[in-house]
């Protein structure tokens, strides 16, 4: 089991002393120079876990806000082709812009949190299908992490076992499907209340849903993260 956060909240020298993991969220705006993750992996301490999510052009469309932090706006014949789980030569070199990062990471995981417009239409299946086909697998694992009620449980898990992908998921909002790793990402309540701190009695509810015989990966994404991670942890670790 590791506990850890969403991005580097405080100072890396204590991320690496109290913490298991951290997710590297940098990447999604726009990832930096492959030296720059180098010299994050060999500052952590052995055994140390990363894990970042991919560039948002492969999972945003170009009217996100969060496009306002890419150092290199899209040209105007670019923007059509971003986002959304599309496969092209655009969304070909951002994969392979992430994982230049993964790979100087030594990451165990790749996230893909998806836009709550990324709905399951027929048009976003047939692109998932594609896009998962085609970008080639490396020694991490693929966390997809959808937002939204229509992806229910009956049309989700088969997909998620189609395509060999780990369920990410806030706990709070539902269980996590499928088997082998759990990867959970806390949010805040209600879902995507970012202000929001856990209570002592949420924190052992959350101890409770950890699976005894399966890798449990539990990352805080609120403002309160590093203190919520640690009361968290405390008891684990005790």
């Amino acid at each position: 089991m590791c506990v850890g956060t969403c991005g580097f909240a405080e100072a890396q020298a204590r991320t690496w002393a109290d913490f298991d993991l951290v997710e590297i969220q940098r990447t999604f705006y726009e990832p930096p120079r492959r030296a720059t993750a180098e010299r994050w992996r060999a500052s952590a301490p052995p055994g140390f876990r990363f894990t970042l999510k991919v560039w948002q052009l492969l999972t945003h469309e170009p009217r996100s806000p969060t496009y306002r932090r890419l150092r290199t706006p899209l040209a105007p014949h670019e923007r059509p082709l971003a986002g959304g789980l599309r496969w092209n030569a655009l969304t070909a070199r951002a994969w392979r812009r992430t994982v230049a990062i993964a790979e100087a990471l030594a990451a165990e995981a790749i996230v893909f949190q998806m836009p709550p417009s990324f709905r399951p239409t027929t048009e976003n299946l047939a692109r998932m299908r594609r896009f998962f086909g085609a970008i080639g697998r490396g020694p991490w694992r693929l966390v997809f992490e959808p937002r939204g009620p229509d992806w229910d449980d009956a049309l989700l898990a088969p997909l998620l076992a189609e395509l060999d992908l780990v369920h990410g998921t806030d706990p709070f909002l539902r269980p996590a499907l499928g088997g082998g790793l759990r990867y959970y990402r806390l949010h805040g309540r209600p879902a995507y209340h970012y202000g929001y701190r856990y209570s002592d009695a949420e924190l052992r509810r959350l101890r409770g849903w950890l699976s005894p015989d399966l890798p449990n990966r539990v990352l805080f994404n609120n403002l309160h993260m590093t203190e919520d991670a640690r009361r968290f942890r405390a008891p684990l670790r005790a």
